[in-house]
C-alpha cells in the first residue's frame, strides 16, 4: 500500500506550490512567505509530510509555533523562526463546535516519550498540552509544568481533511478502498509461496521398504531394494495458474480503486509519442484525485499562512516595515504598501496556486502558441 500512498503523494504535491497575495501587499509578503516555508522550514519535506499523514490517517494535523533565538553550546546563535510541525493525527484530539465543524474551540496533544529520571532511570512519561484560545497548559504524568496566556488569541493548530466527508469532519484516507484488498493479495501471496516452498525440498516417499535402511543425499546410491518397493519425491500437483491470475486480479482492482495507472508502479509500456491529451486521459483518475485533494489542502494551507504571518508579526514586529534586503532589491510598485497594517484582514490573505502534476511538452506549447499568434489569436 505504500507505493500506492507514495505514488498519489507525489503525484499531488511534487511540483510545490505557488503563493498569490493581494496586490497591495506583494511588496513585503512574499518575502516573508519565503522565509518561513524556505528558510524558517524545510517546504519539500513539510509537503511530502502533510500528504503522508493525509493519505494514511485521512487528516492533517500542523501546529505553528514561534522559537526564539538561541546560542547552543559551540556559541553559535540561531535566529528566531516560525515553526510548522506536522502532528501525528494518533496524538491529536480536537474538539470542534457542535454546530460548526470548522470552528475549533479546545485542542489536546497527546503521546508519550522516553525520558530520564532523577533517579538516572529511564522511563516512559506521558505528555499533554492543552490549547485554547485563551491559555496554553503542558502536563508531564498528568501534573501541571507550565500555564500561561495565548498570545495569539487563537489555537494555533491547523486541520483539514485528506480528502472531505459530507457533513463530517474527518478526511478519508487515500488507502481506505485497498485495505481489504491489500489483506486479501497478502493472504493469497502467503499462501501460494507456502506452496512453492512445500514443494521446492519435496517429501519422499518409500513404499515396500523401510526408511531407517535408506540414506538420503547428494550423490547417494540406494541398492538391494526390495522387487516391490518405490521411492519417489512427492510433486507439486497444484496448478498455479489460476491462483497467479487471481494475484493479477486483485492487484489491478487496487489501481483501480486508487486511480493509479499499472504503468505509473514499473509495468513495461512500448515507447510511444504519446499526446498530451492522451496521457490526461489515461491519468483522469489521478487528476480527479488531485482535484479533490486540492481543495481541503489549500484551505488549510491559507491558515498556516495566516497563523504563520500572526505568529511572526507578533514575536518580530519590525517584519512589517518593507525591507529591500530581504526583497532582493525589487523596487515595490507604486500601488503596494511599505507598511504592513496587523489589524486588516487583507494582510494575511493568501491564495495557494497548485501546478498541474501532468508532464509539460514545451516543444508542443511551443508549436501551440506559434499556431495562435498566425491566425492572429494572439501577438
Amino acid at each position: 500500500m505504500r507505493a500506492f500512498a507514495d505514488y498519489i503523494n507525489n503525484f499531488c504535491f511534487g511540483k510545490g506550490i505557488d503563493w498569490e497575495v493581494p496586490k497591495e501587499n506583494g511588496a513585503i509578503v512574499p518575502y516573508l512567505l519565503q522565509r518561513i516555508w524556505e528558510v524558517d522550514n524545510d517546504r519539500e519535506k513539510l509537503f511530502w509530510e502533510f500528504g503522508q499523514q493525509g493519505g494514511v490517517s485521512g487528516d492533517v494535523f500542523t501546529k505553528v509555533a514561534y522559537e526564539p533565538p538561541w546560542t547552543d553550546p559551540a556559541g553559535m546563535e540561531h535566529p528566531g523562526r516560525v515553526r510548522i510541525i506536522p502532528l501525528n493525527s494518533a496524538f491529536c484530539f480536537p474538539e470542534f463546535h457542535p454546530h460548526d465543524r470548522d470552528r475549533l474551540l479546545r485542542f489536546k496533544l497527546k503521546y508519550r516519550f522516553w525520558g530520564t529520571t532523577l533517579e538516572g532511570t529511564r522511563q516512559v512519561f506521558t505528555y499533554t498540552e492543552i490549547l485554547e484560545d485563551a491559555f496554553i497548559e503542558e502536563y508531564v504524568n498528568d501534573q501541571l509544568i507550565d500555564s500561561r496566556s495565548n498570545p495569539l488569541g487563537t489555537i494555533p493548530v491547523v486541520h483539514w481533511p485528506n480528502v472531505e466527508i459530507s457533513s463530517s469532519p474527518w478526511g478519508l484516507p487515500d488507502i481506505h478502498d485497498i485495505l481489504s484488498l491489500n489483506r486479501e493479495f497478502n493472504e493469497k501471496a502467503t499462501d501460494i509461496s507456502d506452496i512453492i516452498n512445500y514443494h521446492a525440498a519435496p517429501v519422499t516417499v518409500i513404499t515396500g521398504a523401510k526408511a531407517s535402511q535408506l540414506e538420503k543425499g547428494a550423490k547417494k546410491l540406494w541398492g538391494g531394494l526390495p522387487k516391490d518397493a518405490k521411492v519417489f519425491n512427492l510433486e507439486l500437483g497444484t496448478e498455479l495458474a489460476g491462483p497467479m491470475e487471481f494475484l493479477h486480479l486483485l492487484k489491478q482492482a487496487m489501481h483501480e480503486m486508487t486511480g493509479v495507472p499499472e504503468a505509473a508502479l514499473g509495468q513495461m509500456q512500448p515507447i510511444s509519442n504519446t499526446s498530451g491529451v492522451a496521457l490526461s486521459i489515461m491519468y483522469m483518475p489521478m487528476m480527479m484525485r488531485w482535484n479533490q485533494k486540492r481543495i481541503p489542502y489549500g484551505k488549510g494551507l491559507k491558515r498556516i499562512n495566516e497563523l504563520a504571518l500572526l505568529t511572526l508579526f507578533l514575536n518580530e514586529p519590525n517584519t512589517i516595515l518593507y525591507d529591500p534586503v530581504l526583497a532582493g532589491g525589487t523596487e515595490p510598485l507604486p500601488n503596494q504598501l511599505l507598511i504592513l497594517d496587523p489589524t486588516q484582514p487583507s494582510t494575511y490573505r493568501t491564495t495557494p496556486n497548485f501546478p498541474s502534476p501532468l508532464p509539460l511538452d514545451v516543444l508542443v506549447k511551443l508549436n501551440e502558441i506559434m499556431m495562435k499568434m498566425q491566425i492572429g489569436l494572439e501577438s
